[in-house]
């Protein structure tokens, strides 16, 4: 079953929401909301939990047209990019999707979060 909250406060690129007790979404969480003003679906992160069962979360992209009362999804993971050689000398913004207009990134590619530990030196690519 999904994990829903409510929007509870937006302010410039941030928001807090309210989820249940015992369903609040882990930091780094990724959660996902859909914007009525755009009808797009706007993706942020979770930063902070705030107590009273709410979080603070940081936009990936405009907040314009959020209101309170706006559900929120908490996805039980992490934002993840593609990595290794679907992702060489390619242009993504932060959410992973190709800006560079060369299409979509190969099916199959592998996708890590954007927080992880670095790799080790030996696991770089040549």
């Amino acid at each position: 079953m999904a994990n829903m909250g409510k929007v509870v406060q937006v302010i410039g690129s941030t928001l807090d929401a309210e989820f249940s007790q015992d369903k609040l979404p882990d930091i780094f969480n990724a959660l996902e909301v859909h914007n009525p003003a755009t009808g797009q679906k706007l993706v942020c992160e979770v930063e902070q939990h705030l107590g009273r069962n709410r979080i603070r979360a940081v936009a990936m992209s405009s907040t314009d047209g959020i209101v309170r009362g706006t559900e929120i999804l908490d996805t039980g993971k992490a934002i993840s990019v593609p990595v290794g050689v679907a992702a060489l000398g390619r242009i993504l913004n932060v959410l992973g999707e190709p800006v560079d207009g060369w299409g979509p990134i190969q099916t199959g590619a592998t996708y890590s979060p954007i927080h992880r530990e670095a790799p080790d030196f030996d696991q770089l690519i040549d």
